[in-house]
């Protein structure tokens, strides 16, 4: 969307809070890979290019055979979320669609629960599934789904027992206007808004030419679990970071509501929104970087105790 595009244009311009890396980002990001993060009991796993990868591959064949894209209300869309969907429920997740219209057709998000953890304190990690209709949107965002996709596969793959409960979700009509997450967010009852410990968004994961990873800093909430679990896992790899505030992704749904969220983002392709945005606009080492810093942030909070959040 043209909100996100400013947003993150504005906050490479400013460079704000940026945290000098004391390794150049590309030496960093190879070390990323292969470097586990200790979490509670046990380590955090890694993944490789080669387990990531394989997920935004089957995303760009669904849009080639679905006239290039898989934007909201298309056959493109619905492949996507029987993909994701399939993979959870093989793993053993409580998947469910939560069924929206916008635009005169008909949209779902997917929300994947896993067995076990405070029902009261949830960590919830997401990103949207959808597409524009100009293109199939491999970075923006099948990068940011297929990390979280990988995240949630490397927790069932552990048998993760963690202290939260751990939601995932793949939004729908992002590219509309937020539409999946707000309206996801609108049908919360207040108590169930209110067991939502933190809200973690990805949203281009892949960007080609990556310097710094944009790290969401949501100061009007307090928020500072998320974003100091980031900012630490990136620069005990020598990886720079700078921050931006809630705004132009599905994060800002849940501020909206006041619930504390972070998160993170590469910045912006030169193929935002255009056909262009294939698998040869993904960086395969940024993803997989960007997915193993999901993983350590996601193992180190779910087996952080709930009170310790208060």
């Amino acid at each position: 969307m043209s909100s996100r595009r400013l947003l993150l244009l504005a906050a490479r311009i400013l460079g704000v809070c940026l945290v000098l890396s004391a390794v150049p980002a590309t030496t960093a990001t190879a070390t990323a890979t292969t470097t586990a993060t200790t979490a509670g009991p046990a380590a955090a796993p890694t993944v490789s290019e080669g387990e990531v990868m394989p997920h935004l591959q089957a995303l760009q064949r669904i849009a080639d055979r679905n006239g290039g894209n898989r934007a909201h209300g298309t056959q493109g869309y619905a492949d996507s979320v029987a993909y994701v969907r399939k993979a959870l429920d093989r793993a053993g997740f409580h998947t469910e669609l939560r069924p929206f219209s916008y635009g005169g057709a008909a949209g779902y998000n997917l929300i994947a629960d896993w067995p076990g953890g405070d029902p009261n304190h949830v960590l919830f990690t997401g990103a949207h599934l959808d597409s524009v209709k100009q293109g199939p949107g491999i970075n923006d965002n099948g990068s940011g789904a297929a990390a979280v996709l990988t995240t949630a596969l490397r927790v069932a793959d552990a048998g993760l027992k963690p202290t939260r409960h751990l939601r995932f979700a793949w939004w729908g009509a992002e590219e509309e206007g937020l539409v999946g997450s707000t309206d996801y967010v609108r049908k919360l009852s207040a108590d169930d808004r209110s067991k939502i410990d933190l809200y973690l968004n990805l949203d281009q994961a892949g960007s080609k030419n990556t310097k710094q990873w944009l790290v969401v800093h949501d100061n009007e909430h307090g928020e500072t679990e998320g974003q100091q679990a980031f900012e630490a896992w990136f620069a005990a790899r020598g990886i720079a970071t700078f921050y931006v505030g809630v705004g132009g992704s599905d994060h800002e749904s849940f501020g909206n509501a006041g619930i504390p969220s972070s998160g993170f983002s590469t910045g912006i392709s030169d193929c935002l929104h255009e056909a262009c945005d294939d698998l040869a606009n993904v960086d395969p080492q940024t993803e997989t970087t960007s997915t193993n810093a999901l993983l350590g942030v996601v193992w180190q909070l779910a087996a952080t105790p709930a009170a310790a959040r208060h």
